[in-house]
């Protein structure tokens, strides 16, 4: 009985400080790609300016070096999403979630989905350069909000999730509060790799990557914002589906897989604007419904004169 009262108990320390193999192997795993994301950004950073580090690693064409670079980040960061959709899942499934796994999967978020992609927006645009020299004041604060919304989102996250906080019935939902980090990641991570599949030069790349800044900017707001996004946790192992359904899903994702350079940046986009989309509707029906309630009271105020 007591052994038991310790599993229950979120706030035992024993419990609270367990380290579970898998589910913490998947944060690990997240934590190593995204770390790896962060070498690959500044690796390409110190062959676009050239010197020492270019000669003595023997690069060729320092552009496709860097975009080559640039590209296996943003796998390694779409690798990390995967590996933070894993985690959790195997803590739920196994009854197994701690309050040391939250934690840890948090740090390792901002590793991977806040400072990676502020690093490799920073080092591809938002750095000083020649052509753009007003980023040079405020180009790297732009990185650093997108960071500091990271975080916040992530440090707001653990405490609404905190097993102690008492919820009502009607705040119970499995949506997300604020976009996901690693969904805000994604985002910033496949657009960089559409535009590196559109560059034909140096030059194009610079102005194609100008649309970065709007969209860090655009996803820091929406990860502290209140607008909410759906956490899919409801699908499992046991979810079903028709036979037409499964067919069709295969065919799509092979689709995606064959034009994930492409694909990949408007899957995400298209959950952006479901997020927002979703939003407004909520608040139209609430309008309606204020309206209809003073309607009401206005129309029982008249009766009783």
């Amino acid at each position: 009985m007591p052994n038991l009262e310790q599993r229950d108990n979120p706030y035992n320390v024993t419990q609270a400080s367990r380290i579970y193999f898998l589910p913490n192997l998947m944060t690990a795993g997240n934590l190593f790609c995204g770390f790896g994301a962060i070498i690959k950004c500044i690796q390409a950073r110190l062959i676009t300016d050239g010197g020492d580090y270019a000669a003595l690693h023997a690069f060729g064409d320092p552009l496709h070096a860097s975009s080559a670079l640039y590209t296996q980040a943003v796998w390694l960061i779409l690798i990390a999403v995967i590996f933070d959709s894993l985690d959790g899942r195997l803590a739920r499934m196994g009854g197994r979630t701690s309050l040391f796994g939250a934690e840890f999967d948090s740090l390792a978020d901002v590793v991977s989905f806040g400072i990676a992609p502020a690093l490799m927006v920073f080092f591809l645009i938002l750095a000083p350069r020649e052509e753009y020299q007003w980023f040079r004041e405020f180009g790297w604060f732009i990185a650093f909000v997108y960071l500091l919304c990271g975080a916040v989102r992530l440090a707001r996250f653990n405490v609404i999730t905190n097993p102690l906080l008492h919820r009502a019935e009607a705040e119970s939902s499995k949506d997300f509060i604020g976009m996901p980090i690693p969904a805000a990641a994604g985002t910033v991570a496949t657009l960089v790799l559409l535009l590196l599949n559109m560059a034909a030069n140096a030059r194009e790349l610079r102005q194609l990557t100008l649309a970065l800044p709007l969209l860090l900017i655009l996803v820091s707001f929406l990860m502290i914002s209140t607008v909410r996004y759906p956490s899919f946790k409801q699908v499992n192992w046991e979810t079903r589906t028709r036979f037409r359904s499964f067919v069709g899903i295969l065919v799509i994702v092979a689709l995606v897989w064959r034009l994930r350079e492409i694909a990949f940046f408007f899957i995400f986009l298209a959950y952006i604007a479901y997020g927002l989309f979703a939003h407004y509707q909520r608040g139209v029906r609430h309008a309606q419904m204020r309206a209809l309630r003073r309607k009401v009271v206005k129309m029982k105020q008249e009766g009783s004169e």
